[in-house]
């Protein structure tokens, strides 16, 4: 007798403790001032990304209508093709902006930390390149001598190029790489006798200087330059060239070059901070939860069994 009443005891405090759980309010994973920070973390990413994403889908666009535009036999080098520097460079930002677009609109950790790393491995390598610019600049001048170099000997090779390059020397009044004369490298141009091109010992139009009143466009202006005297040279072209043109600008506006190429950084920055606060918060709400669940989950020792139970032997 006295063993059911404690058994009837027993059950009813148990049915007690269940009631008192289940009725117990529930834990809140975050506040809504949590919540407001998060969002606004998380669509700035998803707006920047979506951004870049849009715009190097339109590089990607542009350079493959260039490419496609061009005659079969053109320049295919990376170096000398703008059409193939377009695609390149679209390509690579598409890939990126992909992976945090995503990962934030979906919350995943895997492409949000993929996309924060890519992010920083760019910027080290950014620094290290401005760095070593600096460090040796007699080494960065003389590549890039030999790279514009090798644009003014295919410069009717590829459309792309040669409007480049008329922009520029347009653009700085330059002529050549180091002065009018280097555009006797180039096969069109070439200063001899046996040179059958029209243009033969003869400059671009664009090293000509323009004359105020001139209002139609004479390509023809530079033809027979590289023959003249250098006194009479500079009243018709651009002596100088544009390597050293390009040299002093960078000089005289170095502090906007380096507001441009310190915002760049900026913005990588930004990013990469966002996309690391989105994955900590994230995998603070999962901390949270598993918290939660385990609190909620049921111990394997609440097993109520009465005292001297009468166990029948089988």
């Amino acid at each position: 007798m006295q063993a059911a009443t404690r058994t009837r005891s027993l059950q009813r405090r148990s049915r007690k403790c269940l009631r008192d759980a289940s009725v117990r309010p529930s834990v809140r994973l975050h506040s809504p001032a949590d919540m407001r920070g998060y969002r606004g973390i998380k669509y700035f990413l998803f707006i920047f990304c979506y951004v870049f994403w849009v715009l190097s889908a339109v590089l990607i666009a542009v350079g493959i209508y260039a490419k496609l535009a061009k005659e079969k036999d053109v320049v295919d080098t990376l170096t000398l093709d703008p059409a193939l520097l377009l695609i390149l460079i679209g390509s690579l930002a598409f890939f990126i902006t992909f992976l945090g677009c995503f990962g934030a609109l979906r919350n995943a950790t895997c492409l949000l930390k993929t996309f924060a790393s890519i992010l920083a491995l760019l910027l080290l390598l950014q620094l290290a390149a401005g760095i070593a610019a600096y460090l040796f600049t007699d080494a960065v001048m003389e590549r890039t001598e030999r790279l514009m170099m090798k644009s003014v000997v295919c410069y009717r090779d590829d459309r792309d190029l040669e409007n480049a390059i008329d922009f520029v020397q347009k653009k700085f009044g330059c002529c050549g790489v180091d002065d009018y004369k280097d555009w006797s490298r180039n096969a069109y141009f070439r200063c001899s006798d046996d040179n059958p091109s029209l243009e033969a010992c003869g400059v671009p139009f664009s090293c000509c200087v323009a004359p105020g009143n001139q209002t139609v466009l004479n390509t023809m202006c530079g033809f027979g330059t590289q023959r003249e005297e250098p006194s009479r040279v500079r009243r018709r072209v651009f002596p100088d060239g544009c390597l050293d043109k390009i040299a002093r600008w960078i000089k005289r506006n170095a502090r906007m070059v380096g507001c441009l190429a310190g915002g760049l950084l900026l913005l990588q920055t930004c990013m990469m901070s966002l996309a690391w606060a989105q994955v900590c918060w994230i995998n603070k709400v999962v901390r949270r939860k598993a918290a939660l669940a385990s609190r909620k989950a049921p111990k394997k020792d609440d097993v109520w069994l009465p005292a001297f139970a009468d166990f029948d032997d089988q």
